[in-house]
């Protein structure tokens, strides 16, 4: 994976208008300056992050297979996003955050504002993502208003910047990346880039109540030497189906994650919504491991998708009435 490749990634059309304020290590500094001047200036303060449908993936890697820590996720980008808006305040490098709970935010910013020597101020936060079901919602908090100040103060950040603010805070999931990556989540470093999700919709549920991020990553126990070895054999296959658009194989392997995750945070609507899914031959399933959300993965391209969609929202209303459908983020390229 190359810098070059994360750059055209962030300027894909569907991206591109959430990404112009961020850049990566290794970018050509006099190159993103010239390509800023070609850029439609937006409205100053203002910019939003994606959340995720739970993972693709998360497990741990066999020792001493990926440098640190063996914890890691495969991120699910889906259209649902938070929004942040920074109105500076000369004199100040505190900053009020709206809604006031939003004390994350609220770290991550003012920490921000005095890595650029930039002013402080108010910051508001809106979201479509539900707090504590595993769709990323702090993390999109987090980027969204990393980008959101660098955007007000006509900057551009690094994402390795916003990382290491990030990583003080909380594990964080990869949504500071335009498409699909791996991700060590413990200390927020990506571990490669994949690729766009194809277009997939996720019929979700929600089993209720909430999971707080740093309680569960604290409690998350080691697994066996074989189940590393599993984890890594779906990160291979993932490394290669998400490229290539394989949604059989993506659906295989979101199911075969759910499945292994079961033993440490089980799901209790997991097995019906898998014989839903296998009534209507839809993809498989996805959860969210640290959250309460499950889905069910299909096709929005294949020809039967209306039919499917309508199969599986008919089966899973039987036993869950509060099913919605999420869109992943699909890239262009």
């Amino acid at each position: 994976m190359s810098t070059r490749e994360l750059l055209e990634a962030a300027a894909d059309e569907v991206w591109g208008p959430y990404m112009c304020h961020q850049t990566f290590d290794g970018a050509d500094a006099a190159q993103i300056i010239a390509e800023d001047a070609q850029r439609p200036r937006v409205r100053s303060g203002e910019a939003l992050c994606c959340g995720t449908f739970g993972e693709l993936l998360q497990g741990q890697l066999p020792a001493g297979s990926v440098p640190r820590d063996p914890h890691f996720l495969v991120t699910m980008p889906i259209a649902l996003f938070a929004r942040a808006h920074f109105m500076p305040i000369a004199g100040t490098k505190s900053v009020t955050v709206y809604p006031s709970h939003k004390v994350k935010a609220k770290r991550l910013a003012e920490n921000l504002v005095i890595a650029l020597e930039a002013s402080g101020g108010i910051l508001l936060l809106q979201s479509e993502l539900p707090e504590g079901k595993g769709l990323a919602s702090s993390s999109a908090d987090l980027v969204a208003t990393a980008r959101s100040i660098a955007r007000c103060f006509k900057r551009r950040i690094r994402t390795s910047l916003i990382e290491k603010l990030m990583s003080e805070i909380e594990p964080s999931d990869g949504v500071m990346y335009p498409g699909v990556v791996a991700y060590q989540q413990r200390s927020c470093r990506l571990l490669s880039f994949l690729g766009q999700m194809p277009p997939l919709a996720v019929v979700g549920i929600d089993e209720g109540g909430t999971v707080e991020t740093v309680d569960y990553d604290q409690r998350r126990g080691e697994i066996s030497a074989n189940q590393r070895a599993e984890y890594h054999e779906l990160l291979d296959r993932a490394r290669t189906a998400i490229p290539q658009g394989d949604t059989a194989t993506i659906g295989k392997i979101a199911t075969a994650s759910a499945l292994l995750h079961q033993e440490r945070a089980p799901k209790q609507r997991l097995n019906s919504m898998l014989k839903a899914s296998e009534a209507t031959d839809a993809l498989g399933v996805i959860v969210a491991h640290s959250g309460t959300m499950i889905g069910i993965l299909l096709d929005r391209m294949a020809a039967d998708f209306p039919l499917k969609l309508q199969s599986v929202l008919a089966d899973v209303s039987v036993f869950d009435e509060s099913a919605k459908i999420h869109l992943t983020m699909a890239g262009c390229q």
